[in-house]
């Protein structure tokens, strides 16, 4: 069985990325939620193996491989039949959706390879479009065990951060990733430039990136200034007696964009308080206009650290641990997008995971998940007389239940309890917003 999941032998662990989450194009409502050689490594999942490249079908280097996620969202305590005031976009997230439907593409010539990735769905209406398109050149081809000597790959390419943004969407065991990790990476992939190297058992990555990932609330991959983003990753790996540890560390350094206003003229306002539809003086408001504010760049910070563990238990199969956490300032660009220039301050953000998935038997798997983000670890806000702290945690239980085929071919169904701190009673006072979703995936993999 470790075999079967840890195939690159005892000192190299490599899962290949294929996958990414765009908000737009990929199925990830950031903010109510969210294989390329060149990827970081990672502890697969025990929910199966991804299927073998060694076949090449179109030719010698040249493969082609998909899946498709069909969802049916079975409740959704914060749903509701009526559309957004501002979009149009409608409320009601019951309903049946094409979460992730993708053509993968990848070519490897040696030392030169490349990717495409196409992904189509119905998550905000119908919408295609690429996800992942890089371009690699390597120092030396890579070993039977995977292990790169050193690449540098230049594109649309998976952003090198933690555990979750390095697993690929088929792999994962839950339905989508954590909170904390859909607001400070929405969406997995991002513009930029990547140098990875490896030896032994160590595998680190760095990445200059635009900084603003396909998912992303305000400029999805479009950078507004020019800065840009420094983010990596340094991580450990090995499998030993029915054993896999995988680690790592990682840091990001970045310029956020604080978008500038327009100027306004004075203008008169008319407001019929008596609602007799006649005009009075003293219904008559004047509201003077304001000058142009300029754009102004505000600095970010993430660090980050992640560990997975899988032991073979005899009888039952795999059991895979995980956690990771994250620690930042003003990178939230999903769910409480960070503008420490807008609220005068800089916005810590805080959050972390940890779970835990067990095989039982050749097809059934059952999983847990707990997972908590703080967007403000600072919030406040004014109480009669006084200002008083507020808890802004939203903090997420999943339990996920799946029956698998050959390879990664699966049904599951998840249910999750959300706490959401962003409620109101009627009286004003701060309270938990319901949010708590019950689903079914079918998956099939190819």
């Amino acid at each position: 069985m470790v075999q079967r999941l840890f195939p690159g032998g005892m000192a190299w662990v490599l899962v290949t990325q294929l996958h990414g989450s765009p908000r737009a194009l990929a199925g990830e409502p950031l903010g109510a939620r969210g294989t390329t050689a060149s990827s970081a490594p990672a502890v697969p999942s025990v929910a199966a193996t991804a299927p073998s490249l060694d076949a090449d079908p179109l030719g010698p280097g040249v493969h082609l491989s998909g899946y498709i996620q069909a969802d049916g969202i079975l409740h959704d305590q914060a749903s509701q039949d009526e559309v957004d005031p501002s979009t149009g976009a409608p409320l009601n997230q019951t309903r049946y959706i094409i979460r992730r439907a993708r053509i993968h593409l990848n070519v490897d010539h040696g030392r030169v390879a490349g990717s495409l990735e196409i992904d189509a769905n119905t998550v905000n209406g119908p919408s295609a479009g690429a996800i992942d398109a890089e371009v690699t050149v390597r120092a030396r081809a890579r070993e039977p065990s995977g292990r790169p000597w050193g690449e540098a790959t230049i594109g649309l390419l998976r952003i090198p951060w933690g555990y979750e943004i390095s697993e690929r969407d088929q792999d994962r065991f839950f339905l989508e990733r954590s909170t904390v990790s859909r607001a400070l990476f929405p969406g997995t992939f991002d513009l930029g430039v990547r140098v990875r190297a490896g030896w032994r058992f160590i595998d680190a990555q760095a990445a200059i990136m635009n900084g603003d990932p396909l998912a992303d609330r305000s400029f999805p991959l479009q950078d507004p200034n020019r800065a840009k983003d420094l983010v990596g990753r340094l991580g450990v790996s090995g499998a030993r007696r029915g054993v896999a540890f995988a680690a790592g560390l990682s840091g990001l350094a970045g310029t956020g964009f604080h978008r500038g206003t327009p100027e306004t003229k004075d203008v008169l306002v008319w407001r019929d308080q008596n609602e007799d539809g006649l005009v009075q003086l003293s219904e008559i408001q004047a509201i003077a206009g304001s000058a142009a504010t300029p754009s102004r760049n505000f600095q970010r910070f993430a660090l980050g650290a992640d560990a997975r563990l899988t032991i073979e238990l005899p009888r039952l199969g795999a059991l895979s641990v995980f956690a990771e956490a994250m620690w930042a300032a003003n990178l939230d660009r999903a769910v409480e997008p960070a503008d420490p220039i807008a609220t005068g301050r800089d916005l810590r953000e805080r959050g972390w995971v940890a779970g835990l998935v067990q095989e039982l038997g050749a097809h059934l798997c059952l999983g847990a998940r707990y997972d908590t983000y703080n967007p403000d670890a600072d919030a406040s806000e004014p109480r009669a007389i006084a200002v008083v702290p507020v808890d802004a945690t939203f903090a997420n239980w999943t339990a996920t239940v799946a029956w698998r085929w050959a390879g990664l071919d699966r049904v599951a169904a998840e249910v999750q309890h959300v706490t959401n701190p962003l409620g109101r009673t009627t009286s004003g006072l701060p309270t938990t917003l319901g949010g708590d979703t019950v689903a079914l995936r079918g998956q099939i993999v190819w």
